[in-house]
């Protein structure tokens, strides 16, 4: 109460802002599994998801933000178990247009299943070059018991 005021001029001058900030949303799409706990722990139903399955995976196709509608709570944040969705220290979100409120954080298309089987294969030869490698050392192993006895 005795300490002196003090006023920051603000486009001039920044306040450092806490860590805990509730600022605008990002979103990690790679990290993101779409298992929609974010969506679900939501109590406004601010966040709208759209996935696709292909193969066995799926993927995050569009994940938008009805920002009119959040309250800030974090509750969407503390949610998710991949750490893909979290606050950033951006504040200044206004905007003059109601239609350009809302966040699209993530607008795709469906990878094609040619893709997703393409990376697939990709690693089957590996796997498969350490399994035949380790069945010769075994064959190896058995021959040389067999010429022992």
């Amino acid at each position: 109460m005795l300490a002196q005021k003090v006023t920051v001029q603000y486009p001039d001058e920044k306040i450092e802002l806490p860590d805990r900030f509730h600022g605008r949303f990002e979103l990690d799409a790679d990290k993101c599994i779409a298992c929609m706990l974010c969506a679900n722990a939501c109590p406004n139903k601010v966040i709208q998801m759209e996935r696709a399955k292909v193969g066995k995976k799926q993927y995050l196709t569009k994940y938008v933000m009805r920002i009119e509608y959040c309250m800030f709570c974090g509750l969407c944040v503390e949610a998710c178990n991949q750490d893909a969705l979290h606050f950033s220290k951006v504040f200044n979100m206004n905007q003059y247009f109601r239609q350009k409120v809302r966040l699209i954080l993530v607008d795709r298309p469906v990878p094609q299943e040619e893709e997703a089987g393409e990376a697939a294969d990709v690693k089957r030869p590996a796997t498969e070059g350490t399994a035949g490698a380790k069945r010769e050392v075994a064959a190896g192993r058995s021959a040389a018991k067999e010429g022992e006895s």
